[in-house]
């Protein structure tokens, strides 16, 4: 890849992906539908607004160039707990949040590390 368009590519995807997931969270923490879906797999009515305000706060950090690691690390947990959920509930369409979680990895490594106490 030309490294000056690595920055830009870089900075478009972690727009795009803070813009997209904090829309989302917003919609699943504040819409009927969202609570009317929980309700149906069983799970109590806090349970939407807690990951959805959860997932905004983490976007905020993951938006914020000198927390965005800590963000982007709250976004990695919360996609997998979403997705936990999801799959314990015979719910196996997680596509979008494996898609979201592997952007929010690719935004937070740098040179191609993983974020440091990684050993991969």
């Amino acid at each position: 890849m030309n490294l000056p368009k690595r920055p830009t590519s870089a900075w478009a995807l972690r727009w795009t992906l803070g813009l997209v997931v904090l829309w989302e969270s917003y919609q699943f923490a504040f819409s009927a539908a969202s609570a009317r879906h929980l309700e149906h797999m069983g799970l109590p009515s806090w349970v939407g607004p807690v990951l959805g305000i959860a997932e905004m706060l983490a976007v905020v950090l993951f938006l914020i160039p000198r927390l965005d690691r800590i963000g982007g690390i709250c976004l990695l947990a919360i996609f997998a707990i979403a997705a936990a959920l999801h799959v314990l509930h015979g719910q196996f369409e997680i596509g979008s949040l494996l898609v979201y979680g592997a952007a929010a990895l690719t935004c937070i490594s740098r040179d191609g590390r993983l974020p440091s106490g990684s050993t991969s």
